[in-house]
C-alpha cells in the first residue's frame, strides 16, 4: 500500500456543492463534464497520486484474504477502473461491475480490463444516485472518493444499502482535507481552460469533504447491522454491514 504522494496539515472542513445533473433519466451533455473532456488527467491522478487501498480493502472485507467464489461486487464511481480491474484480476472467480457517470472514464476502464484479459469485469454508465440494478443484488460494494463531487450523500448511502444483499458489506474511502482532495479538480479545470477556453463545466472547483463527525453521521441514516469508521492519514474509511 502506497501513501499519498502529497501531504497536508490542513484541518478537515464541512462544505457543500451544487447538485450535479443526472446521468440517468435527464442525462447531462458530455460537453459539460470535465471528466469527459480531460479524462486522461483524472486517470493519471488515480494511477499515480491517490492512495492505493487495494490491500486494505481485501484485508477488511475478507479477513481470510479471499472472497468466496461467485461473490458479486459493485464499485460506485469507478472512474478509469483502477479498483474494479485490480480486484477482478486478483480474484478471477468473482464478478465485478464498475459504474460511473462518465463515458470517457468508462472507456479507460474497459481498455484496462481488455488489456488484462478480464472476463469477470464489466462497466456501465450509471448515476450513483439512481442505480439501475435490482435490490439485494451484490455481496460487496466499494467506493473511493465518491462523495468529493457528488451531491445528496444520504441518497447515495440509501442506494448502497438497497443494492446490497442481506449480510452484504460496503467499503467507503474518502479524503479528509479539502485542499488536497481538490487537486484533481483544480488540475482538470486548468487543463480545460487552456485547451478549450470553456468555463461552463458542471463540476465544482473545490472538492467536498466530511469532518470526522459528519462522516460518522452519514451512515446511520440507514439501518445497518454494523458500522465502523476510522481515520488513517489523509483518508477516512467506513465499513457497513447490512442485516
Amino acid at each position: 500500500m502506497q501513501p499519498d504522494a502529497i501531504a497536508s496539515r490542513h484541518s478537515p472542513i464541512e462544505t457543500s456543492v451544487a447538485p450535479l445533473p443526472n446521468k440517468s433519466g435527464g442525462v447531462e451533455s458530455n460537453r459539460e463534464s470535465l471528466f469527459e473532456h480531460v479524462a486522461w488527467a483524472y486517470a493519471l491522478c488515480r494511477e499515480h497520486l491517490f492512495r492505493d487501498d487495494t490491500e486494505r480493502m481485501i484485508a477488511v472485507l475478507w479477513p481470510d484474504r479471499r472472497p468466496a467464489p461467485g461473490t458479486k461486487l459493485i464499485e460506485l464511481g469507478c472512474g478509469p477502473g483502477f479498483y474494479s480491474c485490480r480486484l477482478a484480476n486478483r480474484f478471477r472467480d468473482i464478478s465485478v461491475m464498475g459504474v460511473d457517470r462518465s463515458e470517457s472514464q468508462l472507456q479507460w476502464a474497459r481498455e484496462r480490463a481488455a488489456a488484462l484479459g478480464l472476463t469477470n469485469c464489466s462497466f456501465e454508465r450509471v448515476n450513483a444516485l439512481r442505480l439501475s440494478c435490482p435490490a439485494a443484488d451484490f455481496h460487496i460494494l466499494i467506493a473511493s472518493r465518491l462523495f468529493t463531487i457528488l451531491p445528496e450523500p444520504n441518497r447515495v448511502v440509501a442506494q448502497m444499502y438497497r443494492v446490497l444483499k442481506p449480510g452484504g458489506r460496503c467499503f467507503i474511502a474518502e479524503p479528509r482535507y479539502a485542499y488536497w482532495a481538490s487537486i484533481p479538480l483544480f488540475a482538470m479545470w486548468l487543463i480545460a481552460g487552456v485547451t478549450r477556453f470553456k468555463n461552463g463545466y458542471c463540476e465544482p472547483r473545490k472538492a467536498m469533504v466530511f469532518s470526522e463527525r459528519a462522516f460518522e453521521r452519514l451512515f446511520p441514516t440507514q439501518p445497518w447491522k454494523q458500522i465502523k469508521t476510522w481515520q488513517d492519514g489523509r483518508y477516512q474509511y467506513a465499513v457497513c454491514e447490512k442485516p
